[in-house]
């Protein structure tokens, strides 16, 4: 078992950081180095159904619950909050479960 380093996670920027002032960010966690890929993965995914779901921002006739792009975005979404929970503090775990997408 590694040893966990502190990341400052910025799912708004969808970006981490190991150090604070790099920029900003949302979450500070503890987390053992291995579980980082998991987040690069995440972040990844989120980025690629994003820019798919571009061209489809260009059809109003298609609303966006119906679209599978954005449920894609979403799910990912989840996932990254399910982990800032894993790896936070009792406040951020806290926040976390006043959000709609915890359940």
């Amino acid at each position: 078992m590694n040893k966990p380093i502190t990341l400052y996670v910025s799912i708004a920027n969808q970006r981490y950081y190991t150090s604070p002032d790099e920029s900003p960010w949302e979450f500070k966690l503890q987390i053992e180095p291995q579980y980082i890929k998991v987040f690069d993965q995440l972040f990844n995914q989120a980025e690629y159904f994003d820019g798919k779901s571009i061209w489809r921002a260009q059809l109003p006739y298609i609303p966006y619950h119906l679209d599978q792009e954005n449920d894609e975005v979403d799910l990912r979404l989840k996932k990254l909050y399910a982990l800032v929970h894993e790896f936070g503090d009792t406040e951020t775990k806290q926040l976390i479960e006043q959000m709609p997408y915890y359940s």
